[in-house]
C-alpha cells in the first residue's frame, strides 16, 4: 500500500472547525504505528495550473489568493492555495500510481469534491477528484468512473464532470443533507443514490453494492474513489449507520472488480476516523 501524504497539509486550522489538523496527524500516528500493513510513504508533488484548470475557472484559483471567507463552512486560511494545490498534487500522484497497477491512498487535506467549477465550499477549495479524473482522460483514458461514498453529495464533483464523454459518478450520499443536491440522477452521466438519516445499515449497504454493481457495469479502465468517513454512526456532521467493518467490506469490493483505482480522502469527522481509515485500507489490501 502506498500513502501520499505531507504533514504540512495540518498546518492550518480554524477554531471549532471539524475539518481538523487531528483528521491526519491522528491518522498518521495510527497507521505507523499498527504492524498489520505494509506502507510505503510518499510525499506530494506539485500541480500545475494545467490540470487545475481543466476543472476550475481562472477567477477560482485568483479567488483562493483573497484574504475573504468563502462561505460559513470554508474559512481563509493564509497560504490555503498552496495546501489545496498540495492535494491536488497528491491525487494527480495517486492516479499515476493506480496506473501502474499499485494500491494507494491520498491522506491529504483539504477536501475537494464540494468545490464547483467556479466556488470553494463545504471545506473544500479544489476539487481534487475531478482535476484527477479529467489529467486522466487527458492522458487517453476512455472510461473513467467516480465512485463517492462520502455520506454529502458530491455537489462539485457533478457539476464539472455532469455530461463529460468517457465520464460517470456514482454517489451514495445521505438526503436530506448538506448540500441539498444529489436527490436524483443528473444529465447522462451523474447517478445519485441518495439514502435517508438514519437509514438501517444493512439498506445503507445495499445501497453502496447496488452503486458498486452499476459502476461496474460502465466497463471503467479505472476508477476514481472519494473516500469519505462521515457515514460513520458516530460521525458528528451526519446521521449515518455504517460501522467500521463496512468500510473495510467497501475496500474488499472494490479490489474485488479488479480494476485500477485510487483513493481520496474526503469528509470523516469521528474522533474514530484513523480505525476507519485503517479499516479501509485493509479491505483495499485484501489483509
Amino acid at each position: 500500500m502506498k500513502i501520499i501524504t505531507d504533514e504540512k497539509c495540518a498546518g492550518y486550522s480554524h477554531y471549532g472547525h471539524p475539518e481538523c489538523p487531528a483528521r491526519i496527524t491522528a491518522t498518521l500516528a495510527r497507521l505507523k504505528s499498527q504492524t498489520e500493513l505494509p506502507i510505503t510513504w510518499i510525499a506530494a508533488g506539485k500541480a500545475g495550473d494545467k490540470q487545475i484548470l481543466r476543472a476550475h475557472a481562472p477567477e477560482m484559483l485568483a479567488r483562493l489568493k483573497i484574504s475573504k471567507d468563502f462561505d460559513a463552512d470554508t474559512p481563509f486560511f493564509e497560504n490555503i492555495s498552496e495546501y489545496a494545490r498540495a492535494s491536488v498534487a497528491a491525487a494527480l500522484d495517486a492516479l499515476k500510481i493506480a496506473r501502474d497497477g499499485e494500491n494507494v491512498f491520498s491522506l491529504m487535506r483539504p477536501p475537494g469534491h464540494h468545490a464547483t467549477r467556479e466556488q470553494s465550499m463545504g471545506f473544500c477549495y479544489l476539487n481534487n477528484i475531478a482535476i484527477s479524473v479529467l489529467e486522466a482522460v487527458a492522458a487517453g483514458t476512455n472510461r473513467v468512473a467516480v465512485f463517492d461514498f462520502d455520506v454529502h453529495h458530491g455537489n462539485g464533483t457533478e457539476d464539472i464532470l455532469l455530461n463529460r464523454e468517457g465520464v460517470a459518478f456514482f454517489s451514495i450520499h445521505q438526503f436530506p443533507a448538506y448540500p441539498g443536491t444529489g436527490a436524483a440522477n443528473v444529465g447522462k452521466n451523474c447517478f445519485n443514490y441518495p439514502v435517508a438519516p438514519e437509514t438501517p445499515r444493512e439498506t445503507y449497504r445495499a445501497t453502496l453494492a447496488r452503486a458498486l454493481a452499476d459502476l461496474k457495469n460502465f466497463q471503467p479502465e479505472i476508477i476514481a474513489v472519494s473516500a469519505g468517513f462521515d457515514a460513520y454512526v458516530r460521525d458528528p456532521l451526519a446521521q449515518g449507520t455504517l460501522l467500521a467493518e463496512d468500510f473495510y467490506r467497501l475496500g474488499q469490493e472494490l479490489r474485488a472488480l479488479k480494476i485500477p483505482f485510487f483513493s481520496l480522502l474526503e469528509g470523516g469527522y469521528s474522533r474514530d476516523l484513523p480505525e476507519l481509515i485503517f479499516s479501509y485500507l485493509k479491505g483495499v489490501e485484501g489483509k
